[in-house]
């Protein structure tokens, strides 16, 4: 299984169950990065004296890693391109203006080197909107068609779902993430895998603790309590490439 992701932290918190999950039951994970994140939002005194964010984050990536069993971690080798309409967009080396074949043979190369079954990438809006996930897509997909990948899967969200869990959360007063539910994630109709995570909900919220650059003690991620957590991550969606969602999976490795 080839999981390909645009910054370090994306990986946990989009597949860090499956990931998981696949390296319990004895497949091979690998993690493939576009980008080190050089232009991420640092928390506060996280960097050490003379270390650069993007040093910090692949350090990290390989933390993470660990954690979720990952047996080979790649970086690309673009640079961030920052969030949508920055002047980072059209910078030289930028994931965003890089030309998705040459991209896309860069991962088709890991992708044969693995014999990979599996490749996950992000669904047509990276899941919502940013210019570096939106290229995961399209990198993805050319690469799962370059390499002859099997199963290529757009890891997404429950766009229906994610809008109730916001209006629940506004009603009682409760912190809600600050995102528009419907320039997120997908329409459940177009969803052909729920994948049930809970089992490895444990070392999904370690993953995602060993970004620490990214992902404050006190952010919304880590203080939902154990219940709260499970209902916002317990479950990991996607869109099969040619799937049917008449007829879902609830894995990435059907018999």
């Amino acid at each position: 299984m080839v999981s390909f992701h645009a910054h370090p932290d994306d990986e946990c918190i989009a597949c860090g169950g499956v990931m998981r999950a696949a390296a319990d039951a004895g497949h091979r994970v690998v993690l493939v990065v576009a980008t080190r994140g050089e232009h991420g939002e640092i928390v506060p005194g996280v960097l050490d004296e003379g270390e650069t964010l993007a040093d910090r984050r692949v350090r990290e990536t390989h933390e993470a890693a660990e954690v979720l069993g990952v047996a080979r971690v790649e970086f690309l080798g673009y640079v961030d391109s920052g969030m949508v309409d920055t002047e980072t967009n059209g910078a030289s080396g930028s994931f965003w203006s890089a030309d998705v074949e040459e991209a896309a043979q860069r991962l088709a190369a890991i992708l044969r080197e693995e014999d990979a079954d599996v490749l996950t990438c992000y669904d047509r809006i990276g899941g919502y909107g940013h210019p570096d996930h939106i290229q995961v897509h399209r990198v993805g997909r050319r690469a799962g068609e370059i390499a002859g990948t099997p199963r290529v899967y757009e890891a997404t969200q429950n766009r229906d779902e994610f809008r109730k869990m916001i209006a629940m959360a506004r009603e009682v007063g409760e912190d809600a993430p600050d995102l528009d539910p419907e320039g997120f994630g997908s329409p459940e109709e177009e969803l052909t895998t729920r994948v049930d995570v809970t089992p490895w909900l444990d070392a999904k919220r370690a993953a995602m603790r060993a970004h620490r650059s990214q992902i404050a003690d006190d952010s919304f991620f880590l203080t939902l309590d154990d219940d709260r957590f499970a209902l916002a991550f317990g479950t990991e969606w996607f869109i099969r490439v040619g799937g049917d969602p008449a007829q879902r999976e609830d894995t990435l490795f059907p018999a």
